[in-house]
């Protein structure tokens, strides 16, 4: 069973590099992020056409995240729990009936948090918390249990081409690092660093500088497990082809293999 995340930066503005991306790679599901739509909006009947099912937490112009799936939706959550007030739609979880079990896999999309000397960091920081709350009693069900999106966060240097440039960025920044250790601490596992401990392996390549070219990425991009399904991990990889496509996303997408 193939689980992919993918930032798509504006599903509309890329739908076409999606659309081919699916039919090419085939994920069984597939979460996106930063999907830019309300969720009225979504172009779900392209992606229905290629025998997928689609649920979506949106809302306009900024945010928002999907996940789509070629199995049926037992359940879907929108919103991660622990803050009533928040209006980001920055979460969706889904329970997907696979025929050899189900598994619950969540698209989220961490917020950025930069600067980091303002209320977007307070926010950040504060939003890692309820997905660390989420995380641990999730994971008290023992079930196959997949976090998968844009996490916003560079875990240690390697993960980034010239560390020292993210120096005070709330992406490197030692709070923001130190709350994600501790979602691992719960016992999730990251997918790819299970996988590979190559050098520049990245997700993220910013539109400026010329930083595909001269390779300058950071992988902010992750897929945690729980216990059961990192039990059933077979392999994880980058899709960094996507990133030299016309008018791409500057996130690629990362696939993991689970053994059904």
């Amino acid at each position: 069973m193939q689980i992919a995340t993918w930032n798509i930066n504006g599903v509309k503005a890329r739908l076409d590099n999606l659309l081919e991306w699916l039919r090419s790679a085939g994920p069984d599901v597939c979460c996106l992020q930063e999907i830019k739509s309300e969720d009225a909006a979504f172009p779900r009947g392209a992606i229905e056409d290629l025998g997928y099912n689609v649920a979506t937490h949106g809302q306009k112009g900024f945010n928002g995240v999907a996940v789509l799936s070629k199995h049926p939706f037992d359940e879907v959550l929108p919103r991660l729990p622990g803050d009533d007030a928040d209006e980001q739609a920055r979460y969706l979880e889904a329970v997907i009936s696979t025929g050899e079990g189900a598994v619950r896999v969540a698209s989220i999309y961490l917020p950025n948090g930069n600067p980091p000397d303002t209320e977007k960091f307070t926010y950040k920081l504060a939003w890692m918390d309820r997905l660390h709350a989420h995380a641990e009693a999730t994971l008290r069900l023992e079930e196959a249990f997949v976090m998968a999106g844009d996490y916003n966060i560079i875990p240690e240097p390697e993960d980034a081409h010239d560390p020292a440039a993210w120096e005070g960025d709330a992406l490197f920044r030692p709070d923001s690092r130190g709350k994600f250790r501790s979602l691992l601490n719960l016992g999730l596992t990251d997918a790819l660093r299970a996988c590979t401990d190559a050098a520049e392996t990245y997700t993220f390549w910013d539109y400026q500088g010329g930083a595909w070219q001269k390779n300058n990425g950071i992988r902010i991009d992750h897929l945690l497990l729980s216990p059961q399904a990192a039990d059933r991990l077979k392999s994880c990889r980058v899709d960094k082809h996507t990133r030299a496509w016309e008018r791409p996303s500057d996130h690629v997408p990362v696939v993991i293999d689970l053994a059904v």
